[in-house]
């Protein structure tokens, strides 16, 4: 089985399945699916030149947020620098390696990643230069975004300082000023484009005829969007792929179902040694004092910070349960032929695979800290085994929502009966 891509006007929604027919979109306004709200086309002015300046300003404060000081903190006549990445090396020199890799993946490699193949993207989209891999890249810069955490990464940096206050004076480095310039430029750079108007002009792909009684043979590309025309052929172990981007192309997602399910009850039962471990230990004079992710926020109220203490609380604790809880009220209505409300439960699917990813604040936090507080006797902090189950908690409810696929909620409620 193979895939010819169809007129450029058909689009399938990619969370409800609707086939629409979408006319020219002008410039600076959308296209949403009339079904579930998903958005279908969106189109920008000049977004390729106006995106390439802003990630070329991204690679520059990037280079200068790796370069110098991060943070310093001073106690008691002794002081201890950070860089970016010392967090990182921080958590493998305590032996928590597989933190210390994520920590750099997620707040080092992937916005690296994401920068400069967007770069490339862009560029070859401004220059009219259209090399054959530019859609891979591009599809490679779809998959890296949801696992590039600066702003994440920004908030821990705040509830680490506010911790840090009261133990000693902190100085601000040039390099946090880089950092935080980073964020606001790629924020304004991916407020530039679209991916989907982006789409629509890295690689143009001939549509082939369509007959309107083939219409049901039309699937879409999860990682593109292309509307393609399943076409059968004497290699049937041949798995169709994208003409596009070159993803493999599924009526549904495979296994999506069985998948989700694994993944959210692996979480759920790392969820509980992740709250009755200790996340971090401050020994200060030779005396530790283990703290809990509870314990965290507690400490921050009894301080006075109930805003911090109300967005780790949120992020770090109401998040995942709630995200956990959503996930399964989905796979439960799956598989029961729910009816209800289908457009209300797709809209909590896109909060559900939103808002996971703000659950490693407390990883960030704890990574800053583990950095900083290294005075030997007078204070330092040491990374706790609780932290490693939560950091699986939120990727594991990450990659549970990424496997469910939203489209299975109306094919259970009978809405796409040209499906069965």
């Amino acid at each position: 089985m193979s895939t010819d891509a169809v007129a450029l006007g058909l689009r399938r929604c990619h969370d409800c399945d609707l086939l629409v027919e979408v006319g020219p979109v002008p410039v600076g306004t959308s296209a949403r699916c009339g079904r579930c709200g998903a958005l279908l086309a969106a189109t920008k002015k000049d977004p390729a030149r106006r995106a390439l300046s802003l990630y070329l300003t991204a690679l520059f404060l990037w280079i200068i947020a790796n370069a110098f000081p991060f943070m310093t903190l001073k106690l008691e006549g002794r002081e201890q620098r950070s860089v970016l990445f010392s967090g990182a090396i921080s958590l493998y020199r305590d032996g928590l390696w597989e933190l210390g890799l994520l920590v750099l993946l997620l707040v080092i490699v992937f916005p690296l990643g994401k920068i400069l193949l967007n770069l490339a993207v862009l560029f070859a989209v401004h220059s009219d230069r259209r090399p054959p891999y530019t859609a891979r890249l591009f599809r490679l810069v779809e998959t890296l975004r949801p696992w590039a955490m600066t702003e994440v990464f920004l908030v821990g940096v705040l509830v680490a300082y506010t911790k840090l206050l009261d133990l000693a004076s902190i100085e601000i480095g040039p390099s946090m000023i880089a950092f935080v310039g980073l964020i606001l430029v790629v924020i304004a750079a991916d407020a530039a484009f679209h991916p989907l108007d982006v789409w629509d002009h890295v690689q143009k792909v001939p549509p082939a005829p369509l007959p309107k009684e083939e219409r049901q043979l039309l699937v879409s590309c999860h990682a593109c969007q292309l509307v393609c025309r399943m076409v059968e052929h004497d290699h049937h172990d041949e798995e169709p792929i994208c003409p596009r981007c070159g993803a493999p192309v599924h009526l549904r997602k495979p296994n999506a179902l069985s998948r989700s399910w694994a993944l959210a009850l692996a979480a759920v039962i790392l969820y509980i040694p992740a709250n009755i471990y200790p996340v971090m230990t401050v020994i200060s004079f030779g005396k530790g004092s283990p703290s809990t992710i509870l314990g965290g926020v507690e400490e921050l109220f009894a301080h006075g910070m109930w805003p911090l203490a109300l967005i780790v609380f949120f992020a770090s604790i109401t998040v995942p349960v709630l995200k956990l809880v959503g996930l399964v009220y989905l796979l439960i209505s799956v598989h029961r032929g729910s009816r209800w409300r289908l457009r209300d439960r797709t809209m909590l699917y896109r909060i559900v695979e939103a808002v996971g990813r703000w659950s490693m604040i407390d990883i960030f936090m704890l990574s800053i800290l583990v950095a900083l507080v290294r005075l030997g006797a007078i204070a330092t902090i040491e990374p706790g085994v609780g932290a490693i189950s939560f950091a699986g908690v939120v990727i594991l409810t990450m990659f549970a929502a990424m496997s469910f696929d939203p489209r299975l909620l109306w094919d259970a409620g009978g809405a796409n009966r040209d499906r069965s």
